[in-house]
């Protein structure tokens, strides 16, 4: 994942003046903002290019934000990406729907550009450390794996030298424990 201030962000909005709008606060930050008119055209191009934050409106015509989300979350390659929901709608029960179909945040329209701003900053930094965190885990357990094979490989070593020995005491038993 990429420094977080080279970031891809994808904003889904059916409002021209809000893609507008996030676009030019997110350059403004020095991330590389991708606008999309639909749910449609955002599932599309995260398919052939993962983001690395979506910035999502909910109802928008055809597709609506919750689908686009849950459309995402079942995609193997696309279901880590942090969701925010940017809605008008305030109402608890949207909310509740809004993590139910996996968004990580939620903020409400008209919002303020700061705090925004600051929940984008932690989503990123919370994914880029949950990658980092992923990768150690692997590199642990390849350590893991690499010590059983070599503690298996010193026990077989040691008794197949325990049967050795014994056959020097006497041939028939150590060719039966062999």
């Amino acid at each position: 994942m990429p420094d977080s201030a080279n970031a891809t962000i994808m904003v889904v909005d059916d409002n021209p003046e809000n893609l507008k709008l996030l676009q030019a606060m997110l350059q403004c930050n020095g991330y590389r903002p991708l606008t999309f008119p639909s749910g449609y055209l955002a599932l599309q191009a995260a398919l052939r290019h993962p983001p690395d934050l979506i910035l999502l409106d909910i109802d928008m015509p055809v597709m609506n934000g919750f689908e686009v989300c849950r459309r995402l979350k079942a995609e193997s390659a696309l279901k880590e990406i942090p969701v925010l929901f940017i809605s008008a709608l305030d109402e608890t029960n949207d909310k509740v729907e809004a993590f139910a179909a996996g968004g990580q945040d939620y903020v409400t329209k008209p919002f303020q550009i700061e705090e925004l701003y600051a929940r984008v900053k932690t989503h990123l930094r919370l994914r880029r450390m949950q990658s980092e965190l992923e990768k150690y885990n692997l590199h642990l357990r390849e350590l893991v794996e690499e010590q059983v094979r070599e503690i298996s490989d010193s026990q077989l070593a040691t008794i197949l030298a325990l049967s050795k020995l014994s056959e020097c005491r006497d041939e028939e038993t150590g060719h039966h424990i062999l």
